[in-house]
Order: structure tokens, then C-alpha cells, then sequence
């Protein structure tokens, strides 16, 4: 079976936006568990050799193969982290895992602009998600400081898209 890294997003946002708490996936040596509301440092283990090579095959060749570092049997992982954002500036989340567009479409304008001023309730991007274009209204009115994301990458839940000189 294969599944590459669009699939396996695909499948963990329908997963979220579910009751389902436990999800097993089966592929020759690899075994693929999705837990909600567990804590990622209490249930992940390392992959044995085998299994990152099947996991490596599963997922994609474009994806980076799994590195495992030190000898421990299970390791705390940190999600990534941004950069910090200046104090003065509010930040215009994602508030799904998708792929980030600044524009409805390729061949209008974006929504926004570094240096635009915006209102509250305003439209300043899309996020797809299985399928479909999520319209990201900004929460606070003010300029737009900085776009963090680039036009057809893809976000996770919560990241960061914008930083907002509020009024």
C-alpha cells in the first residue's frame, strides 16, 4: 500500500474532525497508530531499522527518511516551533492543516500585501483542507507586517501565517 505525505495529512484532518480516539494501520512490517488526546512523549517509540525503511517507503520517497538519535527506547518529541513573534504584533493562525493560497485563485490578486491595512472579519487567505478552500478571516484590524507562509505550502493547525501591526 502506498500513502504519500498529501494522503497521510488528508487522513489525520478527517481523523481530527472525528469521534474516532484510536486509529491502527496495517502495512507488511509497518503498524501506523494515531491517538487522540495522548501525550506524544508517554506513547512514541522508536522505529526499529526495518520499520523506518517501510515507513520511508510508505510515506514517500521526498520525505526525509527517520533519524533516531541516542539509544532510549522512546523519545519526547517537540513540535516545531516557529519563530517567536515580536510582542506588539498579533499572529493570524491556521486553524487547520492544509495548503495556504493568497489568492482565490492563481491568476487574481492576492488578498493581502505586507504594508495592507485590514479589518477585522476580513478575508486575507485560503487554506484547503480535503478538498476544501477554507476562507481565513483575520480577527484583529491593522497592517499586515509579514506573510510567514509561501504561496502552495503546506500548514499545519495552529501555525502561523501573518504577523499584524494591530490599530
Amino acid at each position: 500500500m502506498q500513502l504519500d505525505l498529501h494522503q497521510l495529512r488528508e487522513l489525520l484532518t478527517a481523523i481530527d474532525q472525528t469521534n474516532i480516539s484510536e486509529l491502527t494501520l496495517k502495512s507488511g512490517d509497518l503498524e501506523l497508530v494515531v491517538r487522540k488526546g495522548t501525550s506524544l512523549g508517554d506513547r512514541l517509540s522508536l522505529p526499529s531499522p526495518k520499520q523506518s525503511d517501510a515507513i520511508s517507503e510508505l510515506v514517500s520517497p521526498t520525505v526525509a527518511s527517520l533519524e533516531t538519535r541516542g539509544t532510549s527506547e522512546t523519545a519526547a518529541m517537540s513540535p516545531l516551533s516557529p519563530p517567536k513573534a515580536s510582542n506588539k504584533f498579533e499572529e493570524i493562525l491556521s486553524p487547520v492543516v492544509g495548503t495556504f493560497y493568497r489568492a482565490s485563485n492563481p491568476d487574481e490578486a492576492p488578498f493581502v500585501e505586507v504594508g495592507d491595512q485590514i479589518t477585522s472579519g476580513q478575508t486575507v487567505c485560503i487554506i484547503e483542507a480535503m478538498k476544501v478552500m477554507n476562507e481565513i478571516e483575520a480577527e484583529v484590524s491593522g497592517q499586515i507586517m509579514k506573510i510567514l507562509i509561501k504561496n502552495g505550502e503546506p500548514v499545519e493547525y495552529n501555525q502561523p501565517l501573518m504577523l499584524v501591526n494591530p490599530n
